[in-house]
C-alpha cells in the first residue's frame, strides 16, 4: 500500500511539473481525424446485433478509420483450426466503404481480460502465438484497406489477467510482422501511467491511450488530475529519445464509463451516472486541447447500445463531431 501511495505522489508531482512546462496551447485550427475501435465480441455481450452495429458505425457515424481486433481466442479456438469469418466480414465491409483499418494482433488486445490466450496454448504460448500472428498477417496483408498492424496492446503496462511482459519476445513479434508485410507497426502505451519511450521506440506509429474517469480497487472512481499540457510535454520528451518524425496519435480515447464491473453487468441508469453527457463532451474538449491530430474513440459499441435504449445523444454528438 505504501508503494502505491508513493507512486501516486510521484505521478502528481510530475504532472504539476509538466503542466508548468507546457502552458502553450494546441493549434485550434489543425485538422483532426476522429476514428473508432470496434470489437464484435463486446457488441454481442451488450446484446447487440454486432453486424448492424458495425455497419451503422461506418454508414451513420461515417467513421473512415477503424481499429479491428483479431482476438486469438476467437480466430483460433482450437490449435491449427482458424475461424476468421467475423473478421473477414468486418474487413470486407470496411473495404467496400474505403475505410482504413488498423488490425490488432497479439495475445494482449483490447477489452477485458486484456490477454486473450486459448487454453490449449497455455503450455507453449509463445510459439503458438507466433503461428497465429503469422496466419493472421498472411490472411489480410493482401487487402488494401489494412493501413497498419498493431502488435499487442499496451505491452509495457502491467494490467489485466496477463503473463509478465517480455520485451524480447515483443521484439520477435514485431520482427515477424515486419518480415511478412511492409505496412507500419503501431505500438501503444498508457497515456497516464507509462513513460512511452520503450513503446514509441519500437513503433513506426505510436498510440497513447487517454482516459479521464477511471477506477481501481483502492481509490474507487476518480478523475485524473492531469491537464491537457501533460500530453503535449510528454510527447516532446519522448521524441527526444525516439525521433521527431514518427506519428503520435491517440489510439484509445475514453468514450464509455470505467467501473468495477463490465458495462453490460450494470443498469443503464448507472452507466449514464458514471459518464453523463457533460463529462463525455468535456473529454472531447480535453482531447482537442492535447494537440494530437488523430483520435480513435473507445466506446462506439456503447453509444449504439444507448441509442437502442432511448439515449441517442452520445451517438449524435460523435456523429456531429465526425461530420463537422
Amino acid at each position: 500500500m505504501k508503494k502505491r501511495y508513493i507512486f501516486l505522489i510521484i505521478v502528481l508531482l510530475s504532472t504539476a511539473g509538466l503542466a508548468f512546462l507546457g502552458r502553450q496551447t494546441a493549434d485550434p485550427n489543425r485538422k483532426i481525424v476522429w476514428a473508432a475501435t470496434f470489437d464484435d465480441d463486446f457488441a454481442i455481450k451488450l446484446g447487440l446485433d454486432w453486424q448492424k452495429a458495425f455497419t451503422e458505425i461506418l454508414d451513420d457515424l461515417k467513421v473512415r478509420k477503424i481499429r479491428l481486433v483479431a482476438h486469438w481466442t476467437e480466430v483460433e479456438p482450437q490449435e491449427g483450426k482458424f475461424d476468421y469469418s467475423k473478421l473477414d466480414w468486418q474487413v470486407a465491409e470496411a473495404q467496400k466503404r474505403k475505410v482504413r483499418i488498423i488490425m490488432a494482433v497479439g495475445s494482449k488486445l483490447p477489452r477485458w481480460p486484456e490477454c486473450h490466450i486459448p487454453d490449449w496454448a497455455a503450455n507453449n504460448r509463445q510459439n503458438m502465438l507466433l503461428k497465429y500472428i503469422e496466419a493472421t498477417v498472411n490472411r489480410y496483408k493482401g487487402n488494401s484497406s489494412i493501413a497498419a498492424w498493431q502488435v499487442e496492446n499496451e505491452p509495457f503496462l502491467p494490467f489485466g489477467e496477463c503473463p509478465k511482459s517480455d520485451a524480447q519476445f515483443l521484439d520477435k513479434e514485431i520482427a515477424l510482422v515486419k518480415k511478412l508485410d511492409a505496412r507500419p507497426i503501431v505500438i501503444t502505451d498508457s497515456g497516464e501511467l507509462s513513460i512511452w519511450v520503450p513503446a514509441a521506440g519500437r513503433a513506426d506509429i505510436f498510440g497513447t491511450t487517454m482516459y479521464r474517469w477511471v477506477w481501481n480497487q483502492y481509490l474507487g472512481s476518480y478523475k485524473y488530475p492531469i491537464p491537457p499540457s501533460f500530453f503535449r510535454v510528454k510527447e516532446r520528451l519522448a521524441r527526444l529519445f525516439v525521433g521527431r518524425q514518427k506519428p503520435f496519435m491517440v489510439i484509445e480515447l475514453q468514450g464509455e464509463p470505467w467501473t468495477h464491473k463490465q458495462i453490460y453487468e450494470i443498469p443503464v441508469s448507472e452507466q449514464l451516472n458514471l459518464m453523463p453527457l457533460p463529462e463525455f463532451n468535456a473529454t472531447i474538449d480535453y482531447a482537442r486541447q492535447t494537440g494530437f491530430s488523430e483520435y480513435y474513440f473507445w466506446g462506439a459499441e456503447w453509444w449504439y447500445y444507448l441509442k437502442q435504449q432511448g439515449h441517442p445523444e452520445y451517438w449524435d454528438r460523435v456523429k456531429e463531431l465526425i461530420n463537422y
